[in-house]
């Protein structure tokens, strides 16, 4: 089993939206696709797991991989709507990742709504 994803850029950051199961097998799609959001955006990057069914430690892991990633990128990585058990498998040199309780809340941090300001949107 194995996740999708969308990239939409807003005005001023990105939403890197992941659907499915981020388990062992996903990680290195999941890690393709935060390559792909390096590549073509800037800002701060919310990653919303609303719609992602669960996950396992590798994809904690993988999640916590892409904060380095994208702070080494001068980016922010912020989680929106993570799995109801709540927890994040955090890593001794572990950053510190804003999370959100959903998406709206995410936006709103950001001071945006829904409708109006996507840019560019990729599935």
């Amino acid at each position: 089993m194995t996740i999708d994803w969308r990239y939409t850029i807003k005005q001023d950051f990105g939403i890197l939206s992941v659907a499915g199961y981020l388990g062992p097998d996903a990680v290195r799609r999941f890690s393709g696709a935060v390559g792909w959001v390096l590549a073509r955006g800037t800002g701060p990057v919310i990653v919303d797991l609303s719609e992602l069914r669960s996950w396992s430690t590798e994809g904690q892991l993988a999640i916590t991989e892409a904060a380095r990633r994208l702070s080494g990128a001068g980016r922010r990585l912020e989680l929106a709507a993570i799995p109801a058990d709540g927890s994040l498998v955090p890593v001794g040199d572990c950053l510190d990742v804003p999370v959100h309780a959903d998406l709206a809340a995410a936006l709103a941090a950001h001071n945006t709504g829904e409708a109006g300001d996507e840019d560019h949107h990729w599935i």
